[in-house]
């Protein structure tokens, strides 16, 4: 009896994760990192002069300034001291920029093809929803109070992370280096989604339906190319101004104003494509103008009045068997790694993927605990869940700072074992033999 035999036709080809992409998505991720990558030392700076300056004999003056308030009396709600105006007001920047980058990696970049879009996609959920369960578990072992404090762990800081990189000198490849900015910027969705959804506190309907009218305003003006800053800026305030009013965390305005922003550019030859800030497309323009207002004074000055926990005078002891900072730590620590190890590994099993021929397992492990470095929207989302300045706020700082550098020195111990690897893999990557201006292995998938 003869066998039967195999379907004829070629097979599909095999997805390799963390391959590289195109070129101009690669010039546009450089650019990207290079501007978080300083945006991330200056926010370590903005956390260290404010741990430094809560613990020391000036700790009076530091908790003033973050309780002046510019205008007291002002309409709409907007009587906030300058610590809320940081959180909710610098906080939108980034958002807004979160929201063109959001919008720029669906219609242009790796979420939208489905097949790349995936494995950030698996491995954000994964490092969304392991952490919050330990946190649970955790918090219900320890009696059940803070459970509110669930999504505090699910952020990733990708400046925070960056800053890391920077320090070890770790030259990850283009395909690694990617993978975690793709990650960050889902990550981010995610945590704009819960705090839309679980974090609105005296939710009023009819501001946020007003603010429907600014953001449409805006949305009518970028798509016809009109960069007028009279009009945009002060649309951009009145729908700010609008969802906080509502209830609905103010920043949310600023990831909506990012997703009316046209992502393709209009050629003249007609049609349209994507494009990067020196061709011309607006989302990358307005990006390229504004990242930096956000990584380099948004949110260090948010790390400054957010990251200052006072020690002196705490029992370490009771601070580190408190059920909400084990929580935390174990959640960033723990959560996140294997949250996003695990996913990955799942669906490259259950897809039968392969790694890209330069990375291996353990260059996922190194990046899975970076991903455990939670900082901006962590700290955001505990002062929404506990109140700041309250008691389990401060324990939120101090848990999710532990937590980060944790996460943080052991990602650096895992990536900085590869440097020589990552070294000669950037060589490649940056080899221009026949001086077009594209590397080769862009052009030539054989000079891998």
């Amino acid at each position: 009896m003869t066998s039967p035999t195999p379907p004829s036709g070629p097979r599909p080809p095999k997805i390799r994760l963390f391959s590289r992409s195109s070129w101009p998505q690669a010039r546009h991720m450089a650019d990207v990192l290079r501007t978080e990558t300083v945006g991330g030392v200056l926010l370590l700076s903005g956390a260290v002069i404010a741990l430094i300056w809560a613990n020391s004999p000036w700790s009076d003056s530091y908790t003033r300034l973050g309780d002046v308030v510019p205008w007291p009396g002002a309409p709409w709600h907007l009587d906030l001291n300058l610590a809320t105006w940081a959180a909710d007001g610098l906080l939108a920047i980034f958002f807004f920029v979160v929201g063109l980058e959001l919008k720029r990696e669906f219609v242009a970049g790796d979420l939208r093809d489905p097949r790349r879009a995936a494995l950030p996609i698996a491995a954000a959920l994964g490092g969304m929803l392991l952490p919050a369960l330990i946190y649970v578990a955790v918090v219900l072992n320890g009696g059940g109070d803070g459970l509110r404090g669930w999504a505090i762990p699910t952020a990733t800081d990708i400046a925070f992370a960056l800053a890391v990189l920077a320090v070890v000198s770790s030259h990850l490849p283009q395909g690694l280096r990617a993978f975690l900015l793709t990650l960050a910027v889902v990550d981010d969705l995610f945590a704009i989604t819960i705090i839309a959804i679980f974090y609105t506190a005296d939710f009023h309907p009819v501001p946020l339906l007003a603010a429907l009218a600014p953001i449409g305003l805006f949305a009518v003006l970028v798509q016809r190319g009109r960069t007028w800053w009279w009009a945009l800026i002060p649309l951009a305030i009145a729908a700010w101004t609008l969802v906080h009013a509502s209830g609905v965390h103010a920043t949310v305005a600023g990831v909506l104003l990012g997703f009316t922003v046209p992502v393709l550019a209009r050629r003249p030859a007609g049609g349209e494509q994507p494009a990067t800030a020196s061709e011309g497309g607006l989302a990358a323009r307005l990006e390229h103008r504004w990242r930096p207002v956000s990584a380099g004074f948004a949110v260090p000055i948010f790390a400054l009045f957010a990251a200052g926990v006072t020690l002196r005078g705490t029992d370490l002891g009771a601070l580190l068997s408190d059920p909400i900072v084990i929580a935390i730590v174990a959640a960033l620590v723990f959560g996140k790694s294997i949250g996003i190890f695990g996913s990955t590994y799942l669906l490259a099993r259950f897809t039968r993927a392969e790694l890209d021929e330069d990375i291996t397992w353990a260059d996922l492990l190194g990046i899975a605990l970076l991903a455990g470095v939670g900082f901006t929207v962590s700290l955001l989302i505990g002062d929404l869940a506990f109140g700041v300045g309250s008691t389990a706020d401060d324990r939120v700082k101090a848990a999710v700072l532990l937590g980060s550098v944790i996460s943080a020195g052991l990602a650096a111990t895992v990536l900085s074992r590869r440097n020589a690897a990552y070294r000669r893999v950037a060589e490649r990557e940056r080899l221009d033999a026949d001086g077009d201006g594209v590397p080769d292995v862009y052009q030539h998938p054989e000079t891998r």
